[in-house]
């Protein structure tokens, strides 16, 4: 993969990126081919004042599955020729190209979001929206993917999205270990609000965050809005109200959205019957947790045990993983892989 790094590049950004896509040998994946490169290699900017010094030029562009946008952070990066150009062969060739906060307006510049979703932080909306009307922009997205096009808002976002796209094309239970490594959190749609209306929950809303620890443990019990409410002792609107303050969606996503990760690692980690994982994740029927899953994954849910089943990494499999040959790390073209669109 290719870190592309333009003058003012965020410092934060390249550690991110940088450490969500390093080595990963420690558990039985191999090495990424990482490098970040520039228009023209020598001295770039970062957004500190600190110069980095950058030995690869575009042509590393052009052999990346991978392509990665740095943002900037104090300034809104130009497009030049020859990045744009660099930019459209990587995306003719059918190569991933991801970027966040600032980097959105490069590929927007590019003309590559063009009749797309796209996203970027919360406070560059507005002005994205009005430079770049032919992309629709979702202004409180954490990310969007659009298969080889992924945008993502700024800040921690950038990891999220990391860790999205190591789960979409290497399975939960790999994003997982990584996310524990990095002290990340391991799973947040990209529909899910920049930011909540109040990151670090009241004392009122301490029945809020039990309720959530009661559905972690729970995942197989019907439950319904006005059974968490009264577990909370709250009003129906009132729990949906402080719920989404506390975890920037509504309890209805949140709970689909944690059912089917913990179905995804429950086909990748055990042998389980889908009839079984279907129950234990809450799903009556399987036809029903079928049609959610292939909504979420792209995949029915056999074919996505048979894609990633083989991708555990020796941290969550033990000395099993020993036996198992290391899964080819590369990020496949759209032909390759089911995409995960988010909604």
């Amino acid at each position: 993969m290719a870190a592309l790094a333009i003058d003012g590049v965020s410092a934060f950004a390249l550690g991110g990126i940088g450490r969500g896509f390093a080595d990963r040998s420690h558990l039985g994946l191999p090495a990424l081919d990482y490098v970040v490169c520039a228009e023209v290699p020598g001295m770039v900017q970062t957004d500190l004042g600190m110069p980095l010094q950058v030995v690869h030029g575009l042509d590393r562009l052009t052999e990346a599955d991978l392509v990665v946008v740095l943002p900037t952070e104090t300034v809104i990066p130009r497009l030049s020729p020859k990045v744009a150009a660099a930019l459209h062969a990587a995306h003719q060739r059918e190569a991933i190209i991801v970027t966040f906060c600032t980097g959105s307006y490069v590929l927007a510049d590019a003309g590559l979001l063009d009749g797309r979703r796209a996203t970027t932080h919360w406070s560059l909306t507005d002005d994205f929206a009005a430079r770049f009307p032919k992309v629709s922009v979702a202004p409180q997205a954490l990310y969007i993917d659009e298969g080889s096009l992924i945008t993502g808002a700024g800040g921690a976002a950038g990891i999220d999205l990391c860790l999205h796209l190591l789960r979409r094309e290497h399975g939960a239970t790999v994003a997982n270990a990584i996310a524990r490594e990095m002290v990340a959190s391991s799973l947040r749609e990209g529909d899910h609000a920049q930011y909540p209306d109040r990151p670090v929950p009241d004392i009122g809303e301490e029945p809020v965050t039990t309720v959530i620890d009661w559905l972690h443990a729970n995942l197989d019990k019907a439950t319904s809005i006005n059974d968490l409410a009264a577990r909370a002792l709250m009003s129906e609107r009132t729990f949906a109200r402080r719920f989404k303050a506390a975890t920037g969606t509504t309890p209805y996503s949140w709970l689909l959205t944690q059912r089917l990760h913990r179905a995804a690692e429950l086909l990748e980690t055990t042998d389980l019957p889908i009839e079984e994982i279907a129950h234990r994740v809450g799903y009556n029927t399987v036809s029903t947790f079928r049609d959610q899953f292939i909504k979420r994954h792209g995949i029915p849910p056999r074919n996505y045990r048979q894609k990633f089943s083989g991708n555990v990494p020796r941290a969550a499999m033990g000395t099993q993983a020993e036996s198992r040959p290391d899964p080819p790390l590369r990020y496949p073209s759209r032909h390759d892989v089911a995409v995960t669109r988010c909604a």
